[in-house]
């Protein structure tokens, strides 16, 4: 596989056309909460569900700082629906499942708002929500060692790399 095949098939960017669900994936960095905050201000994240147990690098609750920056950029509790105790990937799923089911009974689509190379987020939405589910995806660009991680820099960004090819690696295995 080369560069522009694999970073093919990791990256999950696929904005929604207008309005949907946003579910943000646990991380210790602000940006998903930022995205959401100002497309919360667009009209176009009416109902928020932040993700994230216990970092184990930084021991924040990611849950918990997403909410705390959504409050701070204006974005009202009533919208902000939380699941604050999962390890993984999978588990961000798997808890925040009554959130989902209650955005999709409003009639929402699902946008994930996760790093952009980050596909299990979008497989484990396809995994554990019905078929009929519409499921989008906003990517973002982390930063490790003060170096962004992009679709065009990741190969030559040791951080970058290692990720990547882990994600590519575990997704392809599924």
């Amino acid at each position: 596989m080369n560069t522009e095949e694999i970073t093919n098939a990791v990256d999950i960017t696929d904005p929604p056309p207008g309005s949907s669900a946003h579910i943000l994936f646990g991380t210790n960095q602000e940006t998903p909460a930022l995205i959401t905050a100002d497309r919360y201000h667009q009209g176009l994240a009416p109902f928020i569900i932040v993700t994230g147990g216990i970092n184990r690098h930084t021991g924040i609750v990611e849950a918990h700082m997403f909410r705390r920056i959504l409050l701070e950029h204006g974005v009202p509790d009533s919208v902000i629906r939380s699941e604050d105790t999962s390890q993984d990937t999978w588990q961000n799923v798997q808890n925040a499942l009554p959130h989902l089911t209650e955005a999709l009974g409003h009639g929402h689509t699902i946008t994930a708002v996760s790093k952009w190379y980050h596909r299990r987020a979008v497989q484990a939405l396809r995994t554990y929500l019905p078929r009929t589910a519409t499921i989008h995806a906003i990517g973002w660009n982390p930063t490790y060692n003060g170096e962004p991680v992009t679709p065009t820099t990741w190969h030559t960004n040791v951080a970058g790399k290692r990720r990547v090819i882990r994600e590519w690696d575990e997704t392809n295995s599924m």
